[in-house]
């Protein structure tokens, strides 16, 4: 009887096992693999002053086209004017494009970027608009000099304007409703070649009339591949500004600036 016992509890125990075994194997069949959000971004890349300016933004999620995006809007910005940049939000024509269109009113090089949130990741390829005659060599020249000055000691000197390098793209979440009262989080999303720039040095240099001539420096963390965020909160009321310090170990060094209210 003990003998009878015994076998039936060794055959119960391998049934276990064997269910234990198809429902991990079963587990991991449905684990979702992360697959990359790409964005086909099109422009009219030439254009005279006055005539329609059309932007595309296809968006796919591995073979599958997004007809549901979370967020998708067009920046644009007159080369050497990012802090002008206005945003253009997006037509969803429910085939996986985004659309939308523009014009200009005066000759210049200008800079159109998609920002997609889908799939809970960031994309955010950028081309180049020229209208009319495009930019005078002045203006260039002028350009590439714009921004050497005002990098504060901690970070040397020399910097260059953002854009000198090739496939560099920087998305900065502006905080809304930043106050003394609370932490404002400060987040930026970092593209090189269309994908996440990672193990990047980020910074934050904050400045503002209320500070006198003291600047703050905040180091970001990468929170996910590309997204580096940092908390900070404001003492005084007023008008700051953020400007973002991106550096990494093959000699990038871009930075750019923004403006945040804080109440």
């Amino acid at each position: 009887m003990k003998k009878k016992l015994s076998a039936i509890g060794l055959l119960v125990g391998l049934l276990v096992l064997a269910a234990c075994g198809k429902a991990e194997e079963a587990d991991q069949g449905s684990s979702t693999e992360v697959l990359p959000l790409d964005v086909e971004l099109t422009v009219t890349e030439q254009a005279e002053i006055g005539e329609t300016v059309t932007m595309e933004a296809v968006v796919t999620y591995g073979d599958e086209k997004v007809e549901d995006a979370d967020k998708v809007v067009f920046e644009v910005w007159e080369e050497g004017k990012k802090e002008d940049s206005i945003m253009i939000d997006a037509v969803n024509e429910k085939d996986g494009s985004y659309t939308a269109e523009t014009t200009f009113d005066h000759d210049g090089l200008f800079h159109i970027q998609s920002h997609v949130d889908a799939k809970q990741l960031h994309s955010m390829p950028v081309k180049k608009v020229t209208i009319g005659h495009g930019a005078s060599a002045e203006e260039t020249h002028e350009e590439g000099h714009d921004d050497d000055h005002g990098e504060g000691h901690e970070e040397g000197h020399g910097a260059h304007e953002h854009g000198h390098t090739d496939g560099f793209a920087l998305h900065f979440v502006n905080p809304e409703n930043s106050t003394t009262t609370a932490g404002t989080e400060l987040m930026t999303h970092l593209q090189i070649d269309g994908k996440p720039l990672e193990q990047a040095d980020v910074r934050y240099e904050i400045s503002s009339e209320v500070l006198g001539d003291k600047h703050l420096w905040v180091d970001a963390s990468e929170t996910v591949a590309g997204e580096y965020t940092a908390t900070h909160t404001f003492e005084k009321a007023g008008s700051y500004v953020v400007k973002i310090h991106v550096k990494n170990d093959d000699g990038l060094h871009e930075h750019e600036e923004y403006t945040v209210e804080v109440k």
